[in-house]
């Protein structure tokens, strides 16, 4: 087979080698009310490759990729495939990374995943047997597992806090918890369950006076919310990309403040993670640790991820970091007042309050089962999550930028139907 004939067959095997067929420009931003407009939020769902018919509503569980990112990542796995670069470690999304969290860039670590972040905090604080970890009882199995490994391993005590109607209720009921025995509140900032916002820069104040580290699986702030790590001013911060940011899938970062860096031990390392060692003196040594969060990752990394990290934090920057807050809080807001209309047969459990809430609302419906009405919504195309973790048993809505008020509609009518 010739040159030109192999390129033939692959561009017929490989289509999307062709080229990418997406606009070029995000719409032009109304210059008021942004949030509200759905004409803006409508022309904006054409950077997405979702399927015209499809109503995705499950952004919690991952966010779907402008085309902007797939087309970077597409274009760095050519460009080292081409020239024979090599995916190290990269300063410039670690910077990105930083800015766009309102951390420092000494304070980021590269993860695969929130998971991953998890782990590393839980197997690497401090601790000793009959020492107490506060958690919820909404953990992820990401966020639990983590620790009730340490705790069968090591024997420290994990107490699970319930989660109140109001921030005060919720600070509350972890305050009482705290003893003597007490070293870490490890909590998610907004559980996967019903996506209850819980107030961490309160949280990470209350840790600070009583001389204990605060940790939050951040698995659905970084996108969804205007982050602000140094305000909220917590020890460590887990988070990903492929969610609420909309980048690659299988990336994500671990923040952790300057002062709190040593406290934390390495259990994995690799090139990035010393200071310099020497195999030929006798006993081979190490001379320490980097003297940054860069120490927790390691190895031959993902250029190509990382380029689409950068790709996704810039298509978030310039449609703007509180446009997208506001514009998933309205939606879920209109989406809460419908359903509360509806009767008494719609219980919503997220709650109230308004800074207890953001872009995730988890109801019930006492005529239906959550998995009956699962299968009614996928049959019209629309996806959503339910929540059988705790218990919890919700049925749970996340939206995001790609969705309109329109996608709404359909699903409260289905919601009608069923009640």
């Amino acid at each position: 087979m010739n040159r030109s004939q192999f390129i033939k067959n692959s561009l017929v095997a490989y289509p999307a080698l062709l080229s990418f067929n997406f606009p070029t420009k995000l719409p032009k931003q109304p210059a008021i009310d942004i949030a509200t407009n759905e004409e803006y939020w409508k022309m904006l769902r054409l950077q997405f490759p979702l399927q015209s018919s499809l109503i995705y509503l499950n952004n919690g569980t991952m966010g779907i990729s402008p085309y902007s990112v797939i087309e970077a990542i597409y274009n760095k796995i050519i460009s080292i495939n081409t020239k024979g670069q090599y995916g190290g470690g990269d300063h410039e999304t670690i910077e990105a990374l930083a800015k766009f969290t309102g951390a420092d860039k000494d304070e980021i670590a590269f993860t695969h995943n929130v998971t991953e972040g998890n782990n590393i905090i839980a197997q690497g604080l401090p601790l000793k047997k009959g020492d107490e970890v506060i958690l919820t009882t909404h953990e992820h199995v990401g966020g639990a597992l983590p620790w009730l490994n340490r705790a069968k391993n090591d024997g420290i005590i994990l107490k699970a806090v319930n989660l109140g109607n109001t921030s005060d209720e919720t600070l509350a009921n972890i305050e009482k918890l705290i003893n003597k025995k007490t070293k870490v509140i490890a909590v998610p900032h907004i559980p996967c369950t019903t996506g209850q916002v819980l107030p961490a820069k309160r949280i990470a104040t209350l840790a600070k006076e009583k001389g204990i580290f605060s940790f939050f699986d951040g698995a659905h702030g970084a996108g969804m919310l205007n982050l602000d790590l140094h305000d909220i001013a917590c020890d460590f911060y887990s988070s990903c990309c492929h969610k609420w940011m909309l980048g690659p899938k299988g990336t994500g970062f671990l923040y952790i403040k300057k002062e709190k860096l040593e406290f934390l031990k390495p259990l994995m390392v690799g090139a990035y993670s010393d200071s310099g060692w020497d195999m030929l003196s006798n006993p081979p040594t190490m001379n320490g640790y980097c003297g940054n969060a860069h120490r927790f990752y390691y190895g031959t990394q993902s250029a190509e991820l990382y380029e689409g990290i950068q790709a996704a934090i810039k298509f978030h920057e310039t449609i703007g970091k509180q446009n997208i807050e506001d514009r998933v809080k309205y939606l879920t807001e209109y989406f809460r007042e419908n359903l509360k209309n509806l009767g008494s047969n719609i219980e919503i459990v997220t709650p109230e309050e308004a800074v207890s809430r953001a872009a995730v609302t988890g109801f019930r419906m006492k005529t239906i089962t959550m998995q009956k009405f699962q299968e009614a919504a996928s049959k019209e195309n629309i996806i959503i999550r339910i929540v059988p973790e705790n218990n919890v048993n919700v049925i749970r809505v996340s939206t995001h930028i790609y969705n309109q008020k329109s996608d709404i509609d359909k699903l409260l009518d289905i919601i009608k139907k069923n009640i």
